[in-house]
């Protein structure tokens, strides 16, 4: 299922969603642009490798310093290639300005780093001897989706399922769509575990880390009815009401 459609309608302009996906654009722009040498050593120095923080705990050498601590955070603006960037960045837009429009955008960037934050230290934890790199905005997209299911779990998002050459769109309930992506990401994490040479190169743990941190963050930080002017009976999205549903 691809999700072409959120349903549940915002009210202020997603300032910090564009401004995500603008920055995330131009550093694959700037990591395209590199020769294969230059990427590996930009990779080496800003995606997250975690073999690099398990030696150095495993050797009592706990004393990390700024450098050590920036791939937990400047690996989410790095993507592997286009298909990875358009796939990330077409949920961020879908999905993040509902987030973004019920937290305010200063909250909603400190959500956003906070699940990245959280998808690379349960990346870590669980894939301890990995010497590849891990990149992408996944972990922080997978926050915004666990933070969309728990605050609007009844709202319809369009999906389009392919059959063939066929296009097939129906209406699903968000918690249904995205239970099944969550329940993929943690059979792919427990297969990781078992059977690592059969998990590929995601990151898997990575997204369920990133999933349960906005799940439990995101509704702590939804601004005050004080603070967000309620929808009026007659504003939404045609055919759905304020939160999404039919």
């Amino acid at each position: 299922m691809i999700p072409i459609r959120n349903a549940v309608p915002s009210r202020y302009p997603p300032v910090i969603t564009w401004m995500l996906i603008a920055i995330n654009c131009l550093v694959f722009l700037f990591q395209d642009s590199l020769s294969p040498d230059e990427l590996e050593l930009f990779l080496q120095q800003f995606a997250l490798i975690p073999a690099r923080y398990s030696e150095a705990f495993a050797s009592g050498d706990a004393d990390l310093e700024a450098a050590d601590i920036l791939p937990f955070f400047s690996m989410m603006f790095l993507h592997g290639g286009w298909l990875h960037l358009i796939l990330n960045m077409w949920t961020l837009w879908l999905f993040g300005p509902t987030i973004e429009d019920r937290m305010g955008h200063a909250r909603y960037l400190a959500f956003y780093l906070v699940c990245g934050f959280a998808a690379s230290v349960a990346h870590v934890m669980f894939n301890p001897t990995s010497i590849v790199p891990a990149l992408g905005a996944s972990g922080a997209i997978a926050g915004i989706l666990g933070c969309y299911m728990r605050l609007f779990p009844m709202a319809r998002v369009v999906v389009v399922v392919p059959i063939l050459f066929i296009p097939l769109f129906f209406k699903v309930y968000a918690y249904v769509f995205i239970s099944l992506w969550f329940l993929i990401q943690v059979q792919q994490s427990m297969m990781a575990l078992l059977l690592p040479s059969a998990s590929g190169d995601l990151a898997w743990w990575a997204h369920v880390g990133g999933f349960i941190a906005g799940f439990a963050l995101g509704p702590l930080l939804v601004r005050s009815h004080q603070g967000y002017r309620p929808y009026y009976a007659d504003e939404g999205v045609f055919g759905f009401d304020t939160k999404g549903r039919i």
